[in-house]
């Protein structure tokens, strides 16, 4: 069940966890220590009740998270959150459940919330595959969204990387038949890993027209993430397949 009684924690380290609870005690990404201004900090102690949801090893009753039954995406990652706030504005019939481990990233999604009056999004601030391993029950997600992981550039780090066999089936396994899971990246090496990952799930069918990768969706704005690869000359690349 949801609860509200703690802030977010700052992020274990990450034990990739599948159905068969094999850790692998690898971290996808670092808690940096970035800055937090006093505004995120006040968020995240008389908000984070409001939008929050602790992580707790047990399955979440989704349906008493949000108050209703209702399509449901869940966003990895989300930054600063300003593509999860927009698209939630933008489509008040969906449930949005936001995961980040960064606290500065969650101060700020939560100051947008309140702004924007949002009832239909909730975050949690812990590690994504835990979440989707523990609270997430299987087939309950109409959508997965996962914007601009860390490509981890250095061949030494692919191991770190989030979009691995492992991590994509649980993944799956967490989308109803029809969900989409959508990835974006502006690291060719890791899109190409990506789509090669993805193709091989037999759970998983790719939406590209030609088997590869997706025109940009319309309605995803340009994270900070995306803005700075463009800036560096970077193209961009999306996929989306659908649970089988």
């Amino acid at each position: 069940m949801r609860t509200a009684r703690t802030l977010p924690r700052a992020a274990a380290p990450l034990e990739f966890m599948t159905e068969s609870e094999h850790p692998r005690a690898i971290r996808s990404f670092v808690t940096r220590a970035g800055r937090i201004t006093e505004a995120q900090v006040r968020a995240l102690e008389v908000l984070w009740p409001k939008y929050g949801v602790e992580f707790e090893p047990g399955t979440l009753d989704l349906d008493a998270v949000f108050g209703r039954r209702a399509p449901r995406t869940v966003e990895i990652g989300f930054g600063n959150g300003e593509n999860l706030a927009t698209v939630a504005a933008n489509h008040p019939e969906r449930d949005y459940l936001g995961i980040e481990v960064h606290r500065p990233g969650v101060g700020r999604l939560l100051l947008a919330l309140e702004e924007m009056q949002l009832s239909n999004v909730r975050v949690i601030c812990e590690d994504a595959v835990q979440v989707l391993a523990r609270q997430i029950a299987q087939r309950s997600l109409d959508e997965v969204v996962i914007l601009f992981p860390d490509p981890w550039p250095k061949k030494r780090h692919h191991k770190r990387r989030l979009v691995q066999s492992a991590f994509v089936e649980l993944a799956a396994d967490r989308l109803q038949p029809g969900g989409i899971l959508r990835m974006a990246t502006d690291w060719q090496p890791y899109a190409q890993e990506m789509l090669a990952t993805l193709a091989a799930s037999p759970k998983l069918r790719n939406l590209a027209v030609a088997g590869a990768f997706i025109p940009r969706p319309a309605e995803r704005i340009a994270t900070r993430f995306e803005k700075r690869g463009e800036r560096l000359g970077h193209e961009v690349w999306d996929l989306a397949f659908s649970r089988i």
